[in-house]
């Protein structure tokens, strides 16, 4: 599955436009992370277990997204996106959307 941010994808044609595609997931970090982040965000530093989470997210979107578009029939996803939100302290929401396209070379 060909994914791009983009309009159009060069040196593709899009013959069919299948229509809005996405994927979503919510996250969250056990309480031992939190506590962990809660002492970094005191002393400073990067929040390694926030961005294991968040990268784990974005797969999951995504993946989700991909299934979402080969059930439509699509073989390419145009204009995708990615979204977050926090829910609640130390759960975030990531969603991944597009537009599921049918190309040909």
């Amino acid at each position: 599955m060909l994914i791009v941010t983009t309009d159009q994808i060069v040196g593709k044609e899009i013959v069919e436009v299948k229509g809005l595609v996405r994927g979503s997931t919510v996250r969250s970090k056990n309480i031992g992370k939190d506590i962990g982040a809660a002492l970094k965000g005191v002393v400073g530093g990067e929040l390694t277990g926030y961005n294991e989470m968040l990268t784990e997210a974005r797969q999951i979107a995504i993946g989700r997204m991909v299934e979402d578009a080969k059930s439509k029939g699509a073989n390419a996803i145009v204009g995708m996106r990615l979204m977050s939100s926090a829910v609640m302290s130390g759960a975030a929401e990531m969603v991944a959307y597009g537009t599921a396209v049918v190309i040909h070379d």
